[in-house]
């Protein structure tokens, strides 16, 4: 009886933390969508357009770059593995199909949230989380600046814009990737890889994957903002809040991935 109450104590301390972040995460993102749609309708100021700005070149042009790199070897390798197996079966043609139907709707958005996620959602922590230590977020309160708009609203949305326009662009270079692996590497005609690949493609495809990314995009933000402003304990507390941010944005990008998925397979066949 002792060995049980124990382990009934011990769930309960678990499961109790978890439901707290969930009310905090909650909350903020009331707020956020209070300080996006309701506040310029009742002329209250919500975005600060100078700040917005700054964190769209800060997602989306910043993070070209990587994504180049990162999308292009992913078609390479889905390319390389896909031929692998359609080759047992005497349909190498249709690599070219199965990248891109493959890239927009599940790899492309999943790699470039979590791209995203671990460097932009980092620096995102980081930033607030140092504001934070620092007491500059305590000093908005009291100078009357509420930091949700200050802070949360331009990030979140540089985000919801940026991430859609990076999964975009990310498809295509690794539908390229691919390309390149197919032509050069598997000696298909080019004509025809491209033929076989935006063959396979109907626009429910990129729906998918757009849509993905915008729920993907969402979840970065909301978690990065809410563990920089919950950071406690100095320098050491902003280092665990970075790592509990990208943690607990990768591990909700992919089981909303799946619940997407599901969605996706059984109400939208």
């Amino acid at each position: 009886m002792i060995h049980l109450l124990h382990f009934l104590e011990s769930i309960e301390r678990r499961i109790n933390p978890f439901f707290i972040e969930v009310a905090r995460l909650t909350r903020l993102s009331q707020n956020f969508l209070y300080w996006t749609l309701v506040a310029p309708v009742i002329g209250k100021r919500g975005l600060r357009r100078h700040s917005f700005i700054e964190q769209l070149v800060f997602v989306g042009n910043e993070s070209v770059f990587i994504m180049f790199l990162v999308a292009a070897s992913v078609g390479a390798v889905l390319a390389l593995q896909a031929a692998y197996q359609l080759k047992q079966f005497g349909a190498v043609l249709y690599t070219g199909a199965l990248v891109s139907v493959s890239m927009t709707r599940e790899l492309g958005p999943l790699v470039t949230a979590i791209v995203i996620a671990g460097r932009v959602g980092a620096s995102v922590t980081a930033e607030i989380g140092t504001m934070k230590v620092q007491e500059e977020v305590d000093a908005l309160t009291t100078m009357g600046i509420p930091p949700v708009p200050f802070l949360v609203v331009p990030r979140i949305l540089a985000i919801l814009i940026m991430l859609p326009c990076l999964t975009v662009l990310g498809n295509t270079i690794g539908i390229f990737g691919g390309f390149l692996i197919g032509v050069l590497g598997l000696g298909i005609e080019p004509a025809i890889y491209l033929h076989k690949s935006f063959d396979a493609l109907v626009q429910k495809d990129i729906i998918t994957g757009i849509a993905k990314s915008i729920v993907f995009a969402l979840l970065i933000g909301i978690i990065s903002t809410h563990k920089g402003l919950s950071v406690e304990g100095g320098a050491e507390g902003v280092g665990r809040a970075t790592t509990q941010s990208v943690v607990l944005s990768i591990i909700s990008i992919i089981i909303s991935d799946c619940l997407c998925t599901g969605i996706f397979y059984y109400v939208f066949p």
